[in-house]
């Protein structure tokens, strides 16, 4: 079986020598190139490529905003970052969108071939380094609670919560965490439930006062 793959990347000289290693495995065939996110979105519509390789940053929609597009209306449609930045601003943000594989350009071809069959299977793909930071996160057990609260806030909530300090509205907390505005609403009514406030302005309140949230994170 061929796997068809759509090359998103804002420099032609990158997607051109990724093209020359993909096409030396015969189940690989690249069906298209782009180097804008937009594009690629309208790509995956109108040639529904099974694997996406999609770049992080890119002139106009990002590779972000283009994962988050393409899943919308492509829920099952494999996406893999193929990206040189290895910081958690970006790794955390794509694979929450919903990428399902996150390799550095400093990747052999062979492996990237490996991660492209392996995320059309259905499985996640991450760099070494990459995997390595997601342990190292999700190994970090953060307790956000207490001792008059009965359930700590998960890191989730504090999430949501560190947005609304930001001054964020729930469309716009829900965009750059990649759900919608009425999960939002959903996380704030547990937050409020759990630390005993009635709205907004409190809860942001109670978490500065209890370390949280730094000044940083207010709305400047």
């Amino acid at each position: 079986m061929t796997i068809r793959v759509l090359l998103v990347d804002d420099h032609k000289i990158v997607r051109e020598g990724t093209r020359q290693l993909l096409e030396q495995y015969g189940d690989l065939t690249i069906i298209a190139e782009s180097s804008r996110g937009e594009d690629a979105v309208r790509l995956c519509d109108e040639l529904k490529p099974d694997v996406v390789v999609m770049d992080v940053h890119m002139p106009g929609m990002s590779g972000l905003e283009a994962t988050r597009a393409i899943r919308a209306n492509h829920p099952v449609m494999r996406i893999l970052i193929l990206s040189a930045y290895d910081d958690d601003r970006y790794i955390f943000p794509l694979l929450d969108s919903g990428a399902n594989g996150y390799l550095l350009k400093t990747t052999s071809g062979a492996d990237l071939a490996d991660g492209i069959r392996a995320v059309f299977r259905g499985e996640v793909v991450l760099d070494p380094l990459i995997l390595w930071r997601v342990r190292s996160r999700y190994s970090q057990v953060q307790i956000y609670r207490t001792v008059d609260m009965s359930e700590g806030l998960t890191e989730r909530e504090m999430g949501v919560l560190r947005q609304v300090a930001r001054g964020k509205s729930n469309k716009e907390v829900g965009e750059i965490l990649g759900i919608s505005s009425n999960t939002v609403q959903s996380h704030l009514r547990n937050i409020f439930g759990k630390i005993g406030v009635g709205d907004r302005m409190q809860a942001v309140s109670f978490a500065v006062r209890q370390g949280w949230v730094g000044l940083e994170d207010e709305e400047q």
